[in-house]
């Protein structure tokens, strides 16, 4: 393992190479560093143009790990993603032919506008890490992350994922536009000549190797966290099954997954304990997915983060 001070050091310089790029955004990125860290899958929302896909390029490239992305589109079937078996003339023999699941760091872009069958192959690789083709099995590479996006505006023609698989996502981050200020710099940025589609050209240095990225994670595994930090995780995800606008709470699944990201975020920061201040911070990224409204709430104008905020409103928090 790696001492928890050397962690956010080089998880420091890790969204030091991010920034670059990626103008704001702290929030997400951070919660993209914290699944990452905890060995998990994240799901990103946004309108089209803020950069989802080139955060994930930047994140890929900053950590030197094998980058794929795959466009979802209705006509994609699940063999265009895990791969299938070919016939080789020369050989007389059949080989696999890998799809892109097979990299480090997946984007499944616009993941609802792909039919169920083909979101199910990719729920299935995510939760299994590996993928069946004509009934051979066959293991992902390690490490192995899936960055899903979808766009909050657009439905017609999509296929929303059920609750039970977005449940299957770590977190889901919910990335907005910029400020002014930072909007004015991504001016500026691209002025001086960036490009998007040159990524290569602006020299991003990786920080990390997979390895590397392994022993911080063992790090981040062994973060200490009180029992009273503990029952405020219990009490949150337990407040949600009672909560009169929600129809259904959060799973214990979806408490672990706090603990988790938990630990990612006080590893991020360099501390080898957890606070409730990153229990609360992390609470809306990996709960709001995984509750479902009364109608009633959705017609008075309530959404899942509201509700959230609430809760952890009225939750005593641990001294």
């Amino acid at each position: 393992m790696i001492a928890v001070d050397e962690v956010g050091v080089s998880l420091q310089r890790v969204e030091e190479q991010i920034g670059r790029v990626i103008i704001g955004q702290q929030g997400v990125v951070q919660q993209a560093l914290c699944a990452l860290l905890a060995d998990g899958h994240i799901l990103i929302e946004g309108v089209p143009g803020i950069a989802k896909t080139l955060l994930v390029r930047v994140i890929a490239q900053t950590l030197g790990l094998q980058f794929r992305r795959v466009q979802f589109t209705p006509d994609l079937m699940p063999s265009d993603l895990i791969g299938t078996t070919v016939f080789d003339a020369k050989t007389g023999e059949f080989r696999v032919r890998y799809g892109p699941i097979f990299a480090n760091i997946v984007l499944a872009d616009e993941v609802n506008r792909t039919p169920p069958k083909t979101q199910s192959a990719l729920l299935e690789a995510m939760e299994e890490r590996k993928v069946t083709i004509d009934g051979v099995s066959h293991a992902l590479p390690k490490p192995f992350m899936v960055f899903a996006t979808q766009n909050p505006i657009e439905y017609e023609g999509t296929y929303p994922l059920p609750e039970a698989q977005l449940d299957r996502f770590l977190l889901k981050a919910v990335m907005g536009y910029p400020t002014e200020d930072e909007e004015r710099a991504i001016l500026k940025l691209h002025d001086e000549g960036f490009r998007a589609h040159q990524l290569e050209a602006v020299g991003l240095t990786p920080v990390l190797s997979a390895a590397e990225l392994e022993h911080i994670r063992a790090t981040v595994r062994a973060i200490q966290v009180s029992d009273e930090v503990q029952d405020y995780i219990v009490q949150i995800v337990r407040r949600t099954r009672q909560n009169e606008y929600l129809l259904v709470g959060a799973s214990p699944r979806a408490g672990i997954a706090l603990l988790l990201v938990s630990k990612a975020l006080a590893a991020l920061r360099g501390r080898g304990f957890v606070t409730p201040d990153d229990v609360k911070q992390m609470a809306l990224p990996v709960l709001r997915h995984r509750l479902i409204l009364k109608p009633e709430a959705e017609v008075e104008g309530l959404n899942a983060d509201r509700v959230l905020t609430s809760i952890l409103e009225a939750t005593p928090v641990p001294r």
